[in-house]
């Protein structure tokens, strides 16, 4: 019993902490795209990045003092609110230094000043998701067993075809990563990073985008997830929907990214695939949040 006991406690903690790294990405990722931000952690005293440090700690104790990133009840006590702040900003800053690490903003040629203050400054967005995951989409973990009764048995009553649920899907995400990649696609920042980006860590990048986009939908505990789990569709497995809606967003990525004349049809095939993939990590982030919302 005590083994058991153990272990439910570490996966709920796993999956406390999947849950606000995906509420950061959701609300940090577009500032993480921002070279505003890059240069203004760079340029950064320590007076100002403990100023940042400080003002960060204070508003994330704030929410966890309402929602925070766990499921357990709200009204928690000062010491359970600060564990969670801890928590979280720990979760803030570990998933900024791998984004900016996966974007080549950190290397080993950065200094260790300009390295610390573009995490700090990173990473107050992105905390600030975590504090605010379960508000994003609603988190229905506590009613999975409901959700579940209720959607077998509207099931009979809709009868809702496969293609229409694979349509509404596809739809879904490409309105997400339109909407994202139509903030980020215009400005100087993707050519930038593209040019900075070796092979691998383009994979990276894709690999990346798949884990978070598969960690938002069917792992965090936003929005019905034990239904979307149950869909039926064409592509409506876990893997197989990941993967299609990451190309999806590619897609929407590549489009904008055209729209704006930022690569052109007389642009080598290498700088289309290049500037997509490194658009493609904030595409599926909103192409997840899409499908969330339907």
């Amino acid at each position: 019993m005590a083994t058991k006991y153990k272990k439910n406690v570490w996966a709920r903690e796993i999956n406390d902490i999947i849950r606000g790294a995906c509420g950061g990405f959701l609300f940090g990722i577009p500032l993480l795209y921002t070279m505003e931000v890059w240069w203004i952690g760079s340029l950064a005293e320590p007076r100002q990045i403990m100023t940042a440090i400080a003002l960060m700690f204070i508003a994330v104790f704030l929410l966890n003092q309402t929602e925070g990133f766990r499921k357990r009840r709200r009204n928690l006590r000062n010491y359970e609110a600060l564990i969670d702040t801890v928590e979280a900003i720990a979760i803030g800053l570990v998933c900024s230094t791998l984004v900016l690490l996966l974007l080549r903003e950190l290397t080993f040629e950065t200094s260790l000043r300009e390295i610390l203050g573009k995490i700090i400054f990173e990473s107050v967005p992105f905390t600030l998701g975590v504090a605010l995951a379960n508000q994003f989409l609603g988190d229905t973990s506590n009613t999975n067993a409901e959700v579940q009764a209720s959607y077998q048995a509207n099931t009979a009553k809709h009868n809702q075809s496969e293609l229409h649920a694979t349509l509404s899907d596809m739809g879904a995400t490409l309105i997400g990563a339109t909407v994202i990649a139509f903030n980020i696609a215009p400005t100087d920042e993707i050519p930038m990073l593209a040019a900075a980006v070796s092979p691998p860590w383009l994979l990276a990048i894709i690999a990346a985008s798949l884990v978070i986009s598969y960690g938002i939908v069917f792992q965090a505990g936003f929005s019905d997830q034990q239904k979307r789990r149950q869909q039926q569709g064409i592509f409506q497995r876990p893997s197989s929907e990941t993967i299609m809606s990451y190309l999806l967003s590619l897609l929407a990525g590549a489009f904008m990214l055209w729209f704006f004349q930022k690569i052109t049809f007389d642009d080598p095939w290498t700088m289309w695939l290049e500037h997509t993939l490194v658009l493609g990590l904030p595409a599926t982030i909103g192409g997840a949040a899409g499908r969330l919302a339907i």
